[in-house]
């Protein structure tokens, strides 16, 4: 069993510390067994943060994935998740996001995807998400986890060209069987995982620390480093990035 003592120690060393800004995501199960669960990992985390710094963590209120019907692949559904009520107390974010979601000193937005905040800067959390954490020197802490749970990355993909977008939407039909205010459903996937290829230069750069903590792989960087690469990816060969073709056969 990892006791919140370990716990403490070892994310001490990675770096964790006193006033940071620092994005959080978890899986709990990663550890094996973790001496007071959900509640330890964020105990920790504050403990170690100080009221001086600032968590956050995802609060999107998704399900986990859907099981896929034939008909829903026939119309070329690939994912199928749902929009959850306000009050709903699990979600795909894991129980460690759910449970300081639900902390009255956490500030969480009531909006489908919002983020929960602690902290000197926690209410940031309501006007920009983690847009403060971003701009902010903020840090990020993958317990479990890897880059394809990093929200932050979603904030510079503004910029991605509104044909790769479109080639992955619902059509009307999906709409009409999954309404968008109820369903969050993509149809179709990049050829790539782009997001591993950021991972993996970051890694390159040296940007991403490690540890392990029972059974939980540990990542720790500076989000914006990591962050970065990808928008400048975006920016430069979107179509390589994701694999794909440019409309008229050029990438």
């Amino acid at each position: 069993m990892v006791t919140g003592d370990q716990l403490k120690k070892e994310l001490a060393e990675l770096g964790v510390g006193k006033g940071m800004a620092l994005e959080v995501h978890s899986s709990l199960s990663s550890f094996g067994e973790l001496e007071g669960g959900a509640v330890t990992v964020i105990d920790t985390l504050k403990e170690l943060v100080t009221e001086e710094g600032s968590i956050f963590m995802p609060a999107l209120r998704l399900s986990r994935e859907l099981g896929l019907t034939d008909e829903d692949k026939r119309l070329g559904i690939t994912v199928k998740i749902k929009i959850l009520g306000p009050d709903a107390e699990r979600t795909a974010m894991g129980i460690v996001a759910d449970t300081f979601r639900r902390m009255p000193d956490t500030f969480t937005g009531r909006d489908t995807i919002s983020t929960s905040g602690w902290g000197k800067h926690g209410r940031e959390a309501l006007k920009g998400g983690l847009d403060y954490a971003i701009h902010n020197g903020g840090k990020a802490l993958l317990l479990g986890v890897d880059i394809y749970k990093l929200t932050a990355m979603h904030y510079v993909e503004g910029i991605t060209p509104g044909d790769i977008n479109a080639r992955f939407a619902p059509t009307e039909e999906i709409g009409r069987i999954y309404p968008p205010d109820k369903w969050l459903i993509e149809a179709g996937h990049p050829p790539v995982k782009a997001w591993y290829k950021i991972q993996s230069a970051a890694y390159e750069k040296g940007l991403i620390k490690e540890a392990t903590i029972g059974g939980c792989k540990v990542m720790f960087f500076d989000i914006w480093s990591v962050v970065s690469i990808y928008e400048n990816e975006l920016r430069n060969d979107p179509y390589g990035l994701w694999g794909m073709e440019k409309q008229g056969g050029r990438k």
